[in-house]
């Protein structure tokens, strides 16, 4: 698995047309991700990351099962301003069983009733779906704040429809409970809205 963090130039007006539409940001990260322009991309997580130590400036955090090519973004002179690519990282050294994390995860909880999907908005609800993800994906929360809760606004690929998305960011602590599921999850993401920068599950070795 590999980590790559990008800071982007919020001014270069490629950058403000993918802030614009999510999904248009996901399919210029895909292109890095992509062995020519006739296949699909690898399997990558990506997520835009908020804090006040990167107040100012966009800066991507991107997970991907294979090495990501970061030439194509290199070569949109002005796009990126920086670039740390590829950071190896070994899961089955990582993760092990009754060791503790800290976590971060910008997610999009939904709950499905009659065949239907729907937002969970309320911070009881939200941080549920996230205990019940912890028992489906070999983890318990021990420790969790909701630091922020909203909308994400896109459009519809092919139809241009717009769409709506309901996120939460979570950050705490947790502790691996069955590492071979965890690990899976870290891999594949939590929940929907992938294509929207939610499901990247980021973890440390807690102190």
């Amino acid at each position: 698995m590999y980590l790559s963090r990008l800071t982007l130039d919020p001014r270069h007006p490629r950058v403000r047309r993918d802030l614009g539409n999510l999904y248009e940001l996901h399919r210029t990260l895909a292109r890095a991700h992509a062995p020519d322009a006739q296949s699909p991309p690898h399997r990558f997580l990506w997520r835009l990351e908020t804090s006040q130590s990167t107040a100012g400036s966009v800066v991507l955090l991107v997970q991907s099962a294979v090495g990501s090519d970061w030439a194509s973004l290199a070569e949109q002179t002005g796009y990126a301003v920086e670039i740390l690519g590829n950071k190896a990282v070994d899961l089955e050294r990582l993760i092990q069983s009754g060791a503790r994390y800290r976590f971060r995860l910008l997610a999009n909880t939904t709950v499905t009733r009659n065949g239907k999907r729907w937002g969970l908005v309320r911070e009881e609800d939200q941080l549920a779906w996230l205990d019940r993800q912890g028992r489906r994906h070999g983890f318990s929360v021990l420790a969790c704040v909701r630091a922020a809760s909203e909308r994400l606004q896109a459009r519809h690929a092919s139809t241009g429809k717009p769409i709506t998305l309901q996120s939460a960011l979570f950050e705490g602590r947790l502790e691996a409970t069955d590492p071979d599921r965890l690990r899976q999850a870290i891999l594949n993401g939590l929940g929907h809205g992938k294509a929207w920068g939610c499901g990247l599950l980021s973890v440390a070795k807690a102190p």
